[in-house]
């Protein structure tokens, strides 16, 4: 990662980082991050790729620690702040983690592992005193610099193992597709045990030489006061913090709206991806701010691998098309490339596809074809130069009846019902169609499915058309907003 710190030298004076506590230079988080390295390290010249396991809640203290792991020439490891401990225990178990760097706030949790001889343990006082200066480690471009878990929302999260090489490629692909420079401001409100904090948001901004405010915990009252102070120029968030703004904003007085429109039309760069932005969300927020948000499309596994252009057209609902370096095709179940227009799961092949899952071999090579394309398992067309998502093919393409449809596209035109504020889509077994497509839905007060049905007939065919549907307050969904659609399905099977 020597080139996220050669840029950090390159702006020692200017404000890198603020947080609850305060404001801090480039120049402050490297001496930080020196520090903290020169304690992990204990003498030793080299962790050699130790997974060094961290759990600091988002601030000056987590950037300062997870580039202290790097510099120390370990492999890090995020540990999500809002895991019970099995799910932490799950992660430290899975890399086996020989050091464990947290917080003071949660050291409760991790207690349980505290009194284990074989874990380093600190928390983050322990480097608070200062320590004898030696040579820090060279550390190779293929040697692993990350672990970080996949969602987890149709089997075991997997850890997967990404090198110094695959991360700076994921970086420099965007600064230079989304234009970064020194001159931007951003927000940090993702969490950050995923690629989306850690890569679009907080690598990027510090990489250019760039101001990252933290907002932690996340309020969207405060999140309208920062844009209010006129800073923030570039912001990135998934659909459900979108839907929560909007939401919050309507409560406004008219004057406040027009004032926050004004600020929000200035801003240089709006993003939105995790999940599937909904088309209505996303003329909502044009409304409000006078931007088209920029949807992209990437994965643990590989960063980001498609985005609607910076500077030209964004198509509402499409990903938009291949970043610069990332080849993409698309291909049927027999691995052939499908004709345009055509449907086909997204294969990629790029320098910032990961190397490995951790410790699983076979899963790895699953997951890759003979010839080294990355198969992500998701379903999308080409139509005019733009990749549109249709689904998971595992999760978001129901085969019922012969069809294979699409839930997310079922989705988005029930989102478009006025009484309807959020909505999930699945199939569920049934011996006479194969699965059967079924819908849950978050709505302002009660439906009459018969009503809906027919409302949904003059929208599609009726074999897309929902043959059940139910009514929750709220989606089942996971650290990043996606729905969880194996826990939805519990719903109509109980």
């Amino acid at each position: 990662m020597n080139q996220l710190f050669q840029k950090a030298n390159q702006n020692p004076s200017k404000i890198a980082i603020i947080d609850k506590n305060g404001s801090y230079t480039f120049s402050q988080l490297l001496s930080k991050t020196q520090q903290i390295a020169q304690h992990i390290l204990a003498g030793e010249t080299d962790l050699k790729e130790a997974r060094v396991a961290f759990m600091v809640s988002p601030g000056f203290d987590y950037v300062a620690t997870q580039w202290a792991i790097w510099q120390a020439g370990g492999i890090a490891v995020p540990l999500c702040i809002s895991y019970p401990f099995p799910s932490l225990k799950y992660v430290l178990d899975d890399t086996a983690a020989t050091f464990i760097l947290a917080g003071e706030e949660y050291l409760q949790v991790l207690d349980p592992v505290r009194a284990d001889e074989s874990i380093h343990f600190f928390q983050l006082s322990d480097f608070s005193s200062p320590i004898e200066s030696s040579s820090l480690p060279e550390i190779e471009p293929s040697r692993g610099a990350m672990i970080l878990y996949t969602s987890g929302t149709t089997n075991l999260p997997k850890g997967v193992l990404t090198t110094h090489e695959n991360i700076e490629s994921q970086i420099s692909t965007l600064i230079k597709a989304w234009e970064w420079s020194e001159s931007d401001h951003t927000v940090g409100i993702l969490p950050l045990h995923h690629v989306h904090g850690i890569i679009n948001v907080l690598s990027c901004a510090l990489w250019s030489g760039a101001s990252l405010n933290f907002l932690y915990p996340f309020d969207a009252e405060r999140l309208f006061e920062l844009f209010e102070e006129g800073e923030v120029n570039v912001f990135m968030a998934v659909p459900t913090i979108y839907f929560k703004l909007i939401s919050s904003f309507e409560s406004f007085p008219k004057e406040r709206q027009n004032q926050i429109s004004k600020i929000l039309a200035k801003f240089r760069l709006m993003v939105s991806g995790s999940a599937a932005l909904p088309v209505t969300v996303m003329e909502q927020w044009h409304q409000i701010s006078g931007h088209y948000l920029l949807e992209r499309y990437g994965m643990t596994e590989i960063g980001m691998a498609i985005s609607n252009p910076y500077a030209a057209e964004r198509r509402a609902g499409h990903i938009g098309q291949a970043l610069p370096g990332v080849e993409i095709r698309l291909v049927d179940e027999s691995n052939n490339t499908v004709p345009i227009g055509e449907p086909g799961e997204i294969q990629v092949k790029g320098p910032g596809v990961f190397k490995e899952y951790w410790g699983k071999p076979e899963a790895t090579q699953k997951t890759f074809t003979s010839d080294g394309w990355f198969k992500t398992g998701d379903i999308a067309q080409l139509n005019g130069g733009y990749y549109k998502i249709l689904g998971r093919d595992s999760i978001d393409i129901i085969k019922s009846g012969g069809y294979k449809i699409s839930a997310l596209e079922i989705e988005e035109i029930l989102r478009t019902h006025l009484l309807i504020k959020d909505c999930a889509v699945v199939g569920i077994p049934n011996p006479e169609w194969g699965e059967l497509v079924v819908a849950a839905l978050v709505t302002e007060t009660e439906l009459d499915s018969k009503e809906l049905t027919a409302w949904l007939k003059e929208l599609m065919p009726p074999y897309k058309i929902p043959r059940i549907f139910i009514q929750l307050e709220e989606l089942p969904r996971n650290a990043m907003g996606k729905v969880t659609k194996n826990e939805l399905k519990k719903h109509f099977t109980t």
